[in-house]
C-alpha cells in the first residue's frame, strides 16, 4: 500500500471513528425518511457535530440513510457528481453501502465515475465504506486520486524513456570501442569509429544536461533570485549558441520586433529557453529557409515568437508536444541529436516566470512558439539601450 494510501485510510478511520462517537453520544433516533428534493440537507436527521466535522474533510462524503437515501453530502461529492438530489449515483458505491449495512464490515475499494472535469474521461477514486449507529446509517468517504495515479505514471513512463535513452548512446559507444580495438591497425578506421564516439558522448551529454536542468525547474517553483532581464540580450546569446548548426544548412536566423523590452526573472533560464525553440526551429527546417525570432508588448506581458518554415505538427500532436521524450518524428529528431527534452523544458521555464509557452502550427507551413512573459515593472515599456539594467528601477 502507498504512503498515500495509508494516510487516506488512516484519516478516514479517524473519521469514522470520530462521527461513530458523535452518533452515540447523542442517542440518535431512527433518521428522517424524508429527503429534500432540491438535495440542500438541512441535517435534522444528524446528531450536533456530525455535519461540522463532514464539512471540514477535503474528501468526498456522504451519509446514507437506512433507504438509500443521502441525508448529507459534501460539496466535493456533489461537484464530482456522486451525488444528485438525495441519491447516491455512484452504482459501485451503492452496492458497497447495502453491503456494509447487511454485515457490518468496513469495506475498502477503488472505482472509476464518469468525468465532470473538461478533458476528464474518468475520475479514480479510493473510497472507506463504515456503518454508522444502529440504525441503517452509512458513511462513504471517497478521495480523488485522479492526479496522483496520473502523475505515477507520467513518473514510470519518464524512468522508461530515460532509461531507453541513456541506454541507446552508452550501447553504441560500447560497440564502437569494441570496433577500434578490433581495427587497432586500421587508423583511418579508428578515426572514423572515434568520431562516431564523440557523437554519442556529445548526445549523452547534452541528455544529461537538459535532464539536470530539467530537475532544477519542472516543480513550477518562483525563482528564487530574480532579477531585469534584457530580452534582447536573451535572444542574442541564444542566436548565438545556435548559428553554428543554422549556418550549417543554411539557415538565417533573423530578429524583429520591438527593442529595448524587459522582463523580471531569470537570464540563463530565459536563455536555455529560447536556445531550445531556436535549435527545435533550425532541426525541424528545410535547408536555405529563414527562423525569425520577434518580440512585442503586450500589456502587462512580453510576447516572445520564434516562426519557422519546416514541417510543421500534425493537428494530434498539438497537444502532447510539451510531453517530456515526446517526438513528432522519433527518427528525424534522434538523427539531429535531440534529446526530446527541450520543448518540456521551455514549458517550465515559462512556468517558473508565472508566464506560458503556446503554440500555433500547420503541416507544410511551419510553426510558431510564442513565450508570453510577465513584464518587469507590470507593463511592456521599451527601455533606451543606452540605460543600464540597474538604472531603469
Amino acid at each position: 500500500m502507498s504512503e498515500m494510501a495509508m494516510s487516506f485510510a488512516a484519516l478516514a478511520g479517524f473519521v469514522v471513528g470520530a462521527l461513530a462517537v458523535l452518533f452515540y453520544r447523542n442517542q440518535i433516533e431512527a433518521p428522517s425518511r424524508a429527503a429534500a428534493a432540491d438535495g440542500v440537507e438541512t441535517g435534522a436527521a444528524l446528531p450536533q457535530g456530525v455535519a461540522s466535522v463532514l464539512a471540514v474533510l477535503p474528501s468526498s462524503a456522504v451519509v446514507l440513510d437506512a433507504h438509500d437515501r443521502v441525508l448529507r453530502a459534501s460539496s466535493a461529492a456533489r461537484a464530482f457528481g456522486l451525488v444528485k438530489g438525495d441519491r447516491l449515483m455512484a452504482a459501485e458505491l451503492l452496492a458497497l453501502a447495502r453491503q456494509v449495512r447487511r454485515d457490518g464490515e468496513i469495506r475498502e475499494s477503488e472505482i472509476d465515475v464518469a468525468g465532470h472535469k473538461f478533458g476528464q474521461e474518468t475520475t479514480n477514486f479510493a473510497v472507506r465504506v463504515a456503518p454508522l449507529g444502529s440504525y441503517g446509517q452509512v458513511l462513504v468517504l471517497a478521495e480523488d486520486q485522479t492526479e496522483r495515479r496520473r502523475v505515477e505514471a507520467v513518473r514510470r513512463d519518464f524512468v522508461a524513456n530515460v532509461s531507453h535513452e541513456l541506454k541507446t548512446p552508452v550501447g553504441a559507444m560500447s560497440l564502437l570501442a569494441e570496433t577500434i580495438q578490433d581495427a587497432a591497425d586500421d587508423p583511418e578506421a579508428v578515426s572514423r569509429f572515434a568520431g562516431r564516439m564523440q557523437h554519442e558522448a556529445a548526445r549523452l551529454n547534452y541528455l544529461i544536461q537538459d535532464l539536470i536542468t530539467l530537475s532544477r525547474i519542472q516543480g513550477a517553483e518562483p525563482i528564487p533570485t530574480p532579477g531585469q532581464v534584457s530580452i534582447d540580450e536573451a535572444i542574442h546569446g541564444a542566436i548565438e549558441y545556435c548559428n553554428t548548426r543554422a549556418s550549417a544548412k543554411d539557415i538565417a536566423l533573423v530578429t524583429g520586433g520591438t527593442e529595448g523590452l524587459r522582463i523580471w526573472g531569470d537570464d540563463d533560464l530565459l536563455v536555455t529557453a529560447l536556445r531550445n525553440l531556436i535549435d527545435n526551429a533550425v532541426a525541424y527546417s528545410p535547408d536555405h529557409t529563414r527562423v525569425v525570432v520577434s518580440v512585442r508588448p503586450a500589456g502587462d506581458s512580453v510576447e516572445i515568437s520564434v516562426s519557422d518554415q519546416g514541417i510543421g505538427i500534425p493537428e494530434e500532436a498539438l497537444e502532447r508536444i510539451f510531453e517530456r521524450f515526446f517526438r513528432v518524428d522519433a527518427a528525424r529528431s534522434r538523427a539531429t541529436g535531440g534529446t526530446g527534452l527541450g520543448l518540456a523544458i521551455v514549458k517550465h521555464v515559462a512556468a517558473a516566470h508565472a508566464g506560458e509557452v503556446s503554440v500555433w502550427s500547420k503541416e507544410g507551413s511551419g510553426s510558431t512558439f510564442t513565450l508570453r512573459l510577465p513584464a518587469f515593472g507590470g507593463t511592456a515599456v521599451a527601455v533606451p539601450p543606452s540605460i543600464p539594467l540597474e538604472a531603469a528601477k
